[in-house]
């Protein structure tokens, strides 16, 4: 496959898996989330779409560089499947949080995603440090998130 292809594949699915989430959650941000208790550090609403945007593509670039590295078969074989399981985790955090209103289990999910994303930087550093390292800031985002996540439980 040609290594353009690759990329527009690579950036494409988790902008979709984003896309698709907040498409069927968008309901209960507009109202349920509204309502919640939230700490004095939740950002700004309009602040999420940029992040989650930028993150996504990020994600995708340094799948990408694994997935077009000329490294054995095998060594990548892991940081796929640490990537794909924390790509569904991510997935199922927004149905959990704001379709199913559940921040406990939730919270749980993100818990569970971040120690996913941590396998994945280590795996794929073992192919690309450029790769790893475009995962830290998702790392960083997510255990914000995490923290956040848990006040808005505790809260409420």
């Amino acid at each position: 496959m040609k290594s353009i292809y690759k990329l527009i594949i690579s950036i494409l699915i988790p902008l979709a898996v984003g896309s698709v989430s907040g498409y069927f959650t968008s309901s209960s941000v507009n109202d349920w989330f509204k309502t919640l208790d939230k700490p004095s550090f939740n950002p700004p609403s309009w602040l999420f779409a940029p992040v989650w945007t930028t993150l996504y593509i990020m994600m995708g670039i340094s799948f990408y560089i694994i997935w077009n590295s000329h490294a054995k078969l095998e060594k990548r074989y892991t940081g796929y499947a640490y990537y794909w399981i924390q790509l569904v985790l991510n997935f199922l955090w927004s149905f959990l949080f704001f379709f199913y209103r559940r921040p406990d289990l939730a919270l749980v999910d993100i818990i569970i995603l971040f120690i996913m994303i941590a396998s994945t930087i280590f795996s794929f550093r073992k192919v690309s440090q450029t790769a790893a390292w475009l995962l830290v800031p998702y790392l960083c985002w997510v255990a914000f998130a995490t923290a956040l996540n848990f006040e808005i439980w505790r809260m409420n």
